[in-house]
């Protein structure tokens, strides 16, 4: 073998690497073409949508066509913050812009952590988010005055708000309109003179008119129920409700819990065997202390037995295994309990008496059904009004905290209100303890109208899980049974829960909570496909609900994740779902209902869009008020709602139909200015469409949502 010198070796290196750079060239760029780009790649990097060419464009080209459409009307984006003013007036904002970019990862390539400005990954959860007070409404005039009482203010010269009706009209904003919606819907504006369009139903001597015709039309019509009674209300505050199911229920609990732990005291101080009479005389001791425990258990079953009955007038009807014939004899309660056909803990309760049989409860069809996800901030009445005209068949209620509904919280109770056209409606609670769950529940079913009640355990914030709550149930299995057991045994109508994978990444543990999720008394299950670590960076395990759905069997059982097309719908009821739940897909685009039901991608225009945005600003104005209080409400709602809307693509602009939801959309041009205009993820554009709907916004607005648009892989 010839050994060649290192010059040599060096100048062969170098003309090879010659020879494939020119290779690499002449296989990229031929004369007079251009490289061939894929479909799936065409409009812009790994991870983007694929819109038509001709729609592309720059970011500098985009917002400034969207300025140039201000400029038009008179409005231009101040500099360097997140929201616009008129030319007339001057508003500056906090830095509320569009979000950066979502960096691309490559196959292959490492990730430095320690590289990044604040060492954290960005998640969907806008944590960066600055707690803003509220709004403090200075201008408000006294609720007698609006409401044109005969008596006097019921606080006279303390009563901070306006009482002079000319004062007040000097001082309040302008109207933003003609036409009242409550007004024209219902003969009747209970905002009066303080309403935003009071000029529709205000005299010249600032009297409010009722249209007499509508307002008897509507007569004894009940719109909204499950609202919070006063009176319950000062009686939650005082603790002067009783929980008499919920405190019996939980007895059992704490008895099954100290029998057990003086059965364990009592076997550490007893030895295995006896040699000699003192050992036997401990025994005797044992014996006597156990069988004092099984005479004041019994006696205190007794007297809640006697109790309940004379409650309900039934105590003619004894059930042959009540009947104390000997209350010391440990033997025969050994016997009845091997002979009872469900597993019991402790004594017989009044619990064991008046719980309902599954067949005496209310019977829920769920299969075959499109659910709307119970959705935080987001899905609040007038939204779910929306995707109920569209074809939603269940629709549930925000998360509500079991302990704000049973301290009397106003605002934790408006999140169980349900509209006349909710037919089929739920309500969800949040907690983490069986005696505050349990008695939430029973206080729900005696002063509520809901289909059913749902658990949350699949609740991934920080603030819920590191308490307990939601994913935290999934880990507390003892706990989590005893809220299930309690919860069922006070309701009257049907229990269902909603969990997720588990809560590590690559960790599943909803295939061993199903099964005995079956044995608790559970009516219908809902998985979403994602664990709480894993939040939206990577897409629904599909495979995994299917597996989840067979162990489900016979109960129903939804899935839940990325359904966002009615192909997507389809793959989903492939699996073994009774039922598909839609959660970001509804936010994003709430007509998906309407395809999936129809089978067809709808390509909505942007005039048929701003319509839906009208129908949401009219239910808000209903729901919150059309005085400059719930206007502003309506307005935040709103803008949240827009942050999930702006990435829906319209299907004539996509290459390749459907949309992916864990696609982003690129920077396109619509085929009009409105439908550009709702393209854009910058805060300011999106205040912009409020101030079509709902007038100029205050002085001094400020708007940055709840949740970033990076939820895209």
């Amino acid at each position: 073998m010839v050994r060649l010198p290192l010059g040599d070796h060096l100048v062969m290196f170098r003309t090879a690497l010659q020879a494939r750079r020119l290779v690499n060239e002449s296989m990229e760029e031929t004369p007079n073409s251009e490289p061939v780009k894929s479909p799936e790649t065409s409009s812009s990097d790994k991870g983007s949508a694929a819109v038509k060419q001709q729609y592309i464009t720059t970011k500098d080209k985009f917002h400034e066509f969207i300025d140039s459409g201000w400029q038009k009307e008179g409005v231009t984006r101040c500099d360097g913050d997140g929201s616009f003013a008129q030319l007339d007036r001057e508003a500056p904002a906090e830095d509320a812009g569009e979000p950066p970019g979502k960096k691309i990862k490559l196959e292959g390539q490492a990730v430095d952590r320690k590289g990044k400005e604040d060492g954290k990954k960005a998640r969907g959860q806008f944590k960066c988010r600055p707690h803003l007070k509220p709004h403090n409404y200075d201008i408000r005039l006294c609720p007698s005055v609006v409401q044109e009482c005969a008596a006097k203010c019921f606080y006279g010269d303390k009563c901070k708000f306006f009482h002079d009706v000319a004062e007040y009209m000097s001082l309040k904003p302008a109207d933003i309109g003609e036409h009242c919606h409550n007004y024209d819907t219902f003969g009747k504006c209970q905002y009066g003179i303080t309403c935003r369009f009071a000029k529709a139903h205000t005299s010249e001597s600032f009297k409010n008119l009722v249209n007499e015709e509508l307002l008897k039309k509507n007569e004894g019509r009940l719109m909204v129920r499950n609202t919070l009674d006063k009176d319950l209300q000062r009686r939650l505050r005082k603790k002067q409700v009783s929980f008499k199911a919920a405190e019996a229920y939980l007895k059992t609990i704490n008895k099954g819990t100290s029998q057990g732990a003086s059965r364990k005291k009592t076997a550490e101080g007893q030895p295995l065997q006896c040699s000699n009479g003192d050992s036997s005389a401990s025994v005797k001791q044992g014996s006597a202390a156990t069988d004092g425990l099984a005479v004041e258990s019994a006696a205190e079953k007794q007297t809640v037995v006697e109790d309940l009955r004379g409650s309900l007038g039934n105590s003619e009807e004894r059930s042959p295994h009540m009947e104390p014939t000997d209350l010391n004899s440990n033997e025969k309660t050994q016997d009845i309990q091997k002979q009872s056909p469900t597993k019991t803990i402790g004594a017989l309760t009044d619990v064991d008496l008046i719980k309902l049989r599954p067949c005496e409860k209310k019977q829920v069809d769920f299969c075959d059904k499109l659910y709307l996800a119970p959705l935080t901030t987001c899905g609040n009445l007038p939204f779910r009004r929306i995707c109920k005209r569209f074809g939603a068949d269940i629709t549930c209620g925000e998360m509500a905290m079991c302990t704000n509904l049973l301290q009397g919280q106003s605002s934790e109770w408006a999140l169980l209100k349900r509209h006349e056209s909710e037919d089929f409606f739920g309500v969800q609670l949040e907690g983490c303890f069986p005696d505050t769950m349990t008695k939430c529940a029973e206080l729900l079913n005696n002063n509520i109208e809901v289909d059913f009640v749902d658990i949350n355990s699949g609740c991934p914030i920080d603030l819920v899980y590191k308490k307990g709550g939601g994913c935290g149930l999934m880990t507390r299995v003892n706990k989590f049974e005893q809220i299930v057991r309690g919860m069922e045994s006070v309701l009257d109508v049907p229990l269902t829960v909603k969990i997720r994978t588990g809560v590590q990444d690559k960790v599943h543990v909803a295939h061993k909570l199903i099964p005995e999720m079956k044995n608790w008394g559970v009516s219908m299950i809902t998985l979403h496909g994602r664990s709480r670590e894993q939040r939206y960076t990577k897409l629904a395990d599909w495979e995994y609900i299917d597996t989840c759905s067979k162990l489900a069997c016979p109960i129903p059982f939804f899935g839940n994740g990325d359904i966002l097309s009615y192909e997507d719908a389809i793959k989903a009821r492939e699996t073994g779902v009774s039922g598909i739940m839609l959660g970001r897909g509804a936010l994003i685009k709430p007509w998906i209902f309407t395809e999936i039901k129809e089978h067809k991608h709808w390509d909505i225009s942007s005039s048929e869009r701003m319509d839906i945005l009208k129908d949401f600003t009219r239910f808000g104005l209903e729901h919150w008020g059309s005085d400059t209080q719930g206007l502003e409400k309506t307005r935040t709602f709103l803008l949240e709602w827009l942050s999930f809307m702006c990435r829906y693509i319209p299907v004539g602009l996509l290459e390749r139909v459907p949309q992916k939801i864990n696609e982003r959309p690129p920077y396109y041009m619509g085929r009009d200015y409105l439908e550009t205009l709702m393209a854009s993820q910058h805060v300011g554009d999106w205040i912009k469409i409020s101030e079509m709907l709902l007038g100029p916004v205050p002085q001094n607005f400020s708007f940055l949502p709840k949740h970033k648009a990076n939820a895209y892989k």
